[in-house]
């Protein structure tokens, strides 16, 4: 008997934070720090997604040797957003990002932001998993030579 796989749905953060693409771009780096977030998607006036700024984006803002950052998020954000769907399980979604350096995958449905998944929240779907795949072992082990 095999458990079904744990999907994205199970464990993505449904919050709602995202910046918005016409944001000043220090007003963003605040928004990150004080949320402790390492990323967040960036939503246009539609609420689709149009883009992510990391804390990587932020510090090449910050350190480029300008007075004052100026721009707004939208000069700054990764516009090619690689997005999950909900119900793709946590394993290939651990595929996405070993094949990439995000942090973050926002989670769509019907093109409109319904959450988000990291990394922390695959290694949390998989131990359980791998939990909930050791106690059936010992069930079907402990009821099998009936």
């Amino acid at each position: 008997m095999k458990n079904r796989l744990p999907t994205v749905r199970q464990f993505m953060d449904t919050g709602q934070n995202t910046l918005h693409a016409s944001m000043p771009i220090r007003e963003a780096v605040r928004f990150l720090l004080s949320e402790g977030m390492t990323s967040a998607p960036v939503l246009d006036d539609m609420a689709q997604v149009v883009g992510i700024l990391s804390e990587k984006d932020c510090l090449q803002v910050l350190t480029r040797g300008d007075d004052l950052p100026r721009g707004t998020v939208a000069d700054y954000m990764i516009k090619q957003v690689v997005t999950i769907t909900p119900e793709m399980d946590v394993y290939y979604a651990a595929g996405v990002f070993l094949k990439n350096a995000f942090r973050r995958l926002p989670v769509t449905e019907n093109g409109r932001l319904i959450g988000q998944l990291t990394r922390r929240d695959i290694l949390r779907a998989i131990e359980l998993n791998l939990d909930a795949d050791e106690r059936l072992k010992l069930r079907v082990g402990l009821h099998g030579s009936d």
